[in-house]
């Protein structure tokens, strides 16, 4: 019964102005999630040609992830949750698994960029849209896979392992990533810069400048907590515990980036923009350009 009532406790106790700002910011932000990323989703998922090309299918993965984020959000950000081993409130380390899926989706998505560019030739060769499905299956697989073990194990157990290698892994992808960005950043300013004028060159420039803008925000999120974690796990200092959660700023700033990723998709990539206008918010666009058509002096004016 205590557990029970643990769970159903809001992120915090509900008798201050401060304290219901935090929560109604909070359902805000994983309505928002779901909301921007469910929008970007089936823009993708409705449109052939988008469909066709595989960097849309590594932001059909980050959207999926993003939204599972956002879904998860309204549990662990809006109740008073601890996600940790010996939690009763925890999610089993699902919910942080689906922000980890993003930071893969984010990295292969950079990886598929690069070999796109750098070898173009090759690259239409071996990477085929089952190949490249094959890879997003096989990361989902992985990091599902990595949740059920860490759940069959004994505690003691998991968390060093979980512990050790999220620190080992975060570290390789951090950097390989960081590496990746300066190696894109220089391709798009020189390589592509060298090429003649064309709609090939132009969009191959923005969506390597799209990828790098995304994996930039996604680094800024990420790095805090990342510090965070080794300052206070492997160099045994002790700091500061939030209460859960909701109100801790290091993990909220990842999922205010999942928010952010698909308005930065969409500023990005004027097909993905369309897509979204001429379906999912069809309805709406259709009376915003109904309305320009008419104009304002069609409209009666009251007297």
């Amino acid at each position: 019964m205590t557990n029970i009532s643990l769970v159903l406790s809001p992120v915090l106790p509900l008798t201050s102005f401060g304290n219901v700002l935090m929560f109604l910011f909070n359902i805000t932000l994983a309505a928002a999630i779901i909301y921007l990323n469910v929008s970007v989703f089936f823009s993708i998922l409705l449109s052939r040609s988008l469909r066709s090309e595989n960097r849309f299918m590594y932001m059909l993965s980050t959207c999926l992830s993003d939204i599972c984020t956002g879904v998860s959000y309204c549990y662990v950000g809006a109740l008073d949750v601890k996600d940790h081993y010996r939690s009763p409130t925890r999610t089993f380390y699902i919910a942080p698994t689906f922000l980890g899926l993003s930071f893969m989706a984010i990295l292969a998505a950079q990886a598929d960029r690069y070999h796109a560019i750098s070898s173009p030739f090759k690259y239409s060769q071996r990477m085929t849209r089952n190949r490249t499905l094959v890879v997003i299956v096989a990361y989902w697989f992985y990091a599902f896979f990595i949740v059920g073990v860490q759940n069959l194990v004994p505690v003691g157990i998991a968390t060093t392992v979980t512990g050790i290698g999220t620190f080992i892994g975060n570290v390789f992808v951090v950097v390989i990533m960081i590496g990746l960005n300066i190696r894109l950043f220089i391709i798009a300013t020189f390589q592509l810069g060298r090429e003649p004028p064309s709609e090939e060159r132009d969009s191959k420039r923005s969506s390597v400048y799209l990828i790098l803008l995304v994996a930039m925000f996604f680094l800024v999120a990420w790095i805090p907590l990342f510090c965070h974690i080794i300052v206070c796990n492997f160099l045994g200092t002790t700091c500061y515990s939030f209460r859960n959660e909701g109100t801790d700023p290091l993990r909220i700033l990842p999922r205010v980036n999942a928010a952010l990723t698909p308005v930065l998709y969409l500023r990005g990539c004027k097909a993905l923009r369309v897509a979204l206008f001429s379906t999912v918010w069809r309805t709406c666009c259709r009376n915003r350009l109904l309305h320009r058509q008419l104009g304002p002096s069609k409209y009666p004016v009251p007297a």
